[in-house]
């Protein structure tokens, strides 16, 4: 694996960690102002807050192949 791949890898797995990051914070807050509201959470609200983590998720799981695309990109 060359630098190009390396520094690729590296920011693929910079990003899907930064949108799983903000999946739990967003979703943390979601729960904390419902307590404090004394409301009911919903189910839609809860599934809409987590997309970015299963994007996250996906491109842990991608991330190599991802890596290499982007790479080969950059080459042209």
């Amino acid at each position: 694996m060359d630098a190009s791949q390396r520094g690729a890898l590296m920011l693929v797995r910079v990003i899907a960690l930064a949108l799983l990051g903000w999946s739990i914070v967003n979703f943390a807050l979601y729960l904390a102002i419902t307590q404090h509201d004394h409301a009911d959470m919903q189910i839609i609200p809860c599934l809409l807050k987590f997309l970015p983590g299963l994007i996250g998720i996906i491109l842990l799981i991608k991330a190599r192949a991802l890596a290499e695309w982007i790479a080969d990109k950059l080459e042209e």
